[in-house]
């Protein structure tokens, strides 16, 4: 077992997952992935078990129900993880929009240089999407700025689904108290570490824009994250015992 693993939530992603799985498994660094997978009704699954025997030890699947949420597929994925002591865990989309080859600078900013969360920003130095149409471009970024108004976070990225947790912030964090689905979820999250004291850090990525598939993108995630964030301001987080 390596001490890294990657979440991938999937729902009807034929079109990507083998060659990301395939891509992550190229990489230098050796990371197991998690995918788990909503039932989608275009064979996702099917994918993953025909390549699960071709990486029998690296490649894991969560099979649920249905389509239930960002939120809730991380959070399972990561009492998963934790169950198997797993030190390092990612957040990742299936869908290319992350660069896999950048696990491993979010894993040397964890495992090498010491933060307990790193972050895969798009924000932290400009605005670095590609493939977004502007109007796309100006929601996102303007909602992370509403979120630090808010909130009073520093972080540049507050809604990034591309992320590295040590183990132990995912064991303190409270994982059944996180109650948002769906980009609420990765604000809440970031929110929660840095109350309790842990140091998150912003790793420079570039965001492009799936070519294959269907965004998940809804109104209803956007209303969560822009509502949502209101109710933050007064969540109690203790902190860490130093």
């Amino acid at each position: 077992m390596n001490d890294s693993i990657v979440i991938i939530p999937t729902y009807n992603e034929k079109e990507n997952i083998e060659a990301i799985i395939r891509k992550v498994f190229s990489l230098k660094k050796s990371f197991d992935i998690l995918v788990v997978e909503d039932n989608s009704p275009d064979g996702t699954a099917d994918i993953i078990k025909t390549l699960m025997k071709e990486f029998p030890e690296q490649l894991h699947i969560e099979e649920r129900k249905g389509k239930l949420g960002l939120g809730t597929a991380y959070i399972h994925g990561f009492k998963w993880s934790l169950e198997r002591g797993y030190d390092y865990i990612f957040e990742m989309d299936a869908d290319f929009s992350h660069n896999p080859e950048d696990l491993e600078r979010l894993y040397n900013a964890t495992a090498v240089e010491g933060n307990d969360v790193a972050i895969g920003s798009r924000y932290i130095t400009g605005v670095n999407v590609v493939n977004w149409p502007m109007g796309r471009v100006l929601m996102s970024y303007y909602a992370s700025a509403y979120v630090r108004l808010i909130t009073g976070l520093s972080i540049r990225d507050t809604t990034a689904g591309f992320m590295c947790y040590k183990a132990d912030v995912l064991r303190n964090i409270g994982l059944d108290k996180i109650k948002f689905i769906g980009y609420a979820f990765q604000i809440e999250m970031k929110f929660t570490s840095v109350k309790m004291g842990y140091k998150v850090i912003e790793v420079p990525i570039i965001f492009t824009d799936r070519t294959l598939g269907e965004s998940k993108m809804s109104s209803s995630i956007f209303k969560e994250a822009i509502f949502g964030v209101m109710k933050l301001r007064f969540k109690k987080i203790p902190k860490i015992s130093s």
